[in-house]
């Protein structure tokens, strides 16, 4: 089966970010200007999530989507502070292929019925943000992993998947930003559990963490974001400069933009997975000649 490569971009107002266990916020800039640049190295899918749509109550990325569908032609999840059918009917008309639910999901699961039957359930993404406790139990957290539930993670991702869930994103918050590499016990009990895709996200350093994801893991698709952030920062191909006009940007020219994993590239990352014998989409210097 072949492997999905998805690039995550968290976005708090204007600014792409990056934290650590999704908290302590770094404004890396422009969200656009990262999803462009992911496309054109052959990136499959995007996925928007708002970093802080709990705080709002509603999710501020359409404009960032209506911007991306028409610009951009590869599929386009969208989370965060989408708690309603309306919601849903909001994203997916400015260009949105996919949604993800988290809180609302939680506070209400016949929500995924409900939009299951409405959209389909390829259009219907549950975001499961999973916290390891002292216990070694996997527990479900809510509001940008903020927040316990007291839900098992593997019951849920069951729940969810018989409620119509096309998908299962899956987020290990306690190795979310840390490039310590995926939490392949919890993804493989997920993945085990149930019968629709799930796509692995939190924790990738390099690229041994990937293949051990998604051989170890048994899954088909990760979501990275620090590694392919950092690594269009460190490769100068995004500037600190080109962000001028962004808010809180000390970091950034601070010069240390340094990830301490190894960070990469969109198509270097699948050059390396195809040659270690993983399927992946074509990249697209590779289409053009056919």
């Amino acid at each position: 089966m072949t492997t999905r490569i998805i690039a995550r971009l968290d976005i708090k107002g204007p600014n792409l970010v990056k934290g650590v266990h999704l908290e302590g916020l770094r404004v890396l800039g422009k969200p656009w200007a990262f999803a462009k640049h992911y496309t054109e190295q052959g990136i499959d899918e995007l996925i928007y999530m708002d970093a802080v749509a709990s705080l709002y109550d509603r999710n501020g990325l359409l404009d960032f989507v209506e911007r991306t569908a028409r610009e951009i032609f590869v599929p386009i999840t969208v989370g965060g502070g989408i708690r309603t059918l309306e919601d849903i009917t909001a994203a997916l008309k400015v260009g949105a292929d996919k949604v993800a639910i988290n809180t609302a999901a939680i506070k209400n699961p016949e929500l995924i019925n409900r939009a299951a039957r409405r959209y389909g359930t390829s259009t219907i993404v549950v975001s499961i943000e999973a916290q390891q406790c002292a216990s070694g139990r996997y527990e479900c957290f809510i509001e940008n992993g903020r927040q316990s539930t007291g839900k098992d993670v593997v019951e849920w991702a069951m729940e969810v998947a018989e409620r119509g869930a096309g998908e299962i994103l899956l987020t290990a918050v306690h190795r979310e930003g840390t490039g310590n590499g995926f939490d392949i016990d919890l993804i493989r009990e997920v993945d085990n559990a149930v019968t629709v895709p799930v796509i692995a996200s939190g924790g990738a350093g390099e690229v041994a963490h990937v293949v051990d994801a998604l051989r170890g893991g048994g899954v088909t698709a990760i979501a990275i974001a620090s590694m392919f952030h950092y690594g269009a920062l460190n490769g100068q191909v995004l500037r600190p400069e080109d962000f001028s006009e962004e808010g809180n940007i000390s970091f950034l020219r601070s010069g240390v933009i340094g990830y301490r994993a190894k960070a990469i590239s969109v198509d270097a990352l699948k050059g390396e997975l195809t040659a270690q014998g993983i399927s992946c989409r074509r990249l697209p210097s590779v289409e053009a000649q056919t």
